[in-house]
């Protein structure tokens, strides 16, 4: 069996949807870019995307 046909699974042994890691990794992202512009010396006003 490859790799391919098996489906990923969750801490329980549950599968994940895709949706579900996709909104799992843009939360990430967000909250890592988030923390970039504050270091950049960013306010929360100026960063936030029009």
């Amino acid at each position: 069996m490859s790799e391919e046909t098996v489906p990923p699974t969750a801490g329980a042994g549950q599968p994940k949807g895709l949706l579900q890691q996709m909104e799992e990794l843009m939360a990430a992202l967000n909250a890592d870019l988030s923390d970039l512009k504050i270091e950049a010396g960013f306010s929360p006003e100026e960063s936030q995307d029009a």
